[in-house]
């Protein structure tokens, strides 16, 4: 997998994508952005998200639980110089006719298994891999 992310012209914000799909970039003008844009922050916090969503329905199909509404809401904060993220949670609401009990060990175990929480939870290496700097 490749993702991409390129500054918009003479601005702070930044035009991220993978493949077809895209979306902008940007810091809070707090921090000094545009505000345009969703942060790394919140990208963080929204791969979470949709990591236990796209685990959930995968999770529920194979295990023949139909699924008509899924809500997830993380919430983490963001301490120290440089900040880290701490004390990440999240909720989730699913809407399904499937027994409460089956629904409630379906959750469970995409809790476990979700690839974005997982790879956090592990503790995922993450390396800078090359530097190319270019005269302007």
């Amino acid at each position: 997998m490749q993702v991409h992310l390129k500054t918009i012209h003479e601005t702070s914000a930044a035009a991220g994508w993978a493949g077809p799909r895209s979306l902008v970039i940007d810091r809070t003008p707090r921090a000094g952005g545009l505000g345009i844009g969703f942060s790394g922050e919140e990208l963080f916090m929204m791969s979470i998200a949709a990591s236990v969503c796209n685990s959930l329905y995968q999770e529920a199909a194979k295990r023949d639980i139909p699924v008509a509404h899924v809500e997830i809401i993380v919430n983490g904060d963001w301490a120290g110089e440089p900040a880290q993220a701490r004390n990440i949670r999240y909720d989730v609401k699913l809407e399904s006719s499937a027994p409460r009990e089956a629904v409630e060990d379906l959750i469970r175990s995409v809790d476990q298994a979700a690839d974005i929480p997982l790879s956090i939870r592990s503790g995922t290496p993450v390396k800078l891999n090359s530097i190319d700097v270019l005269k302007g």
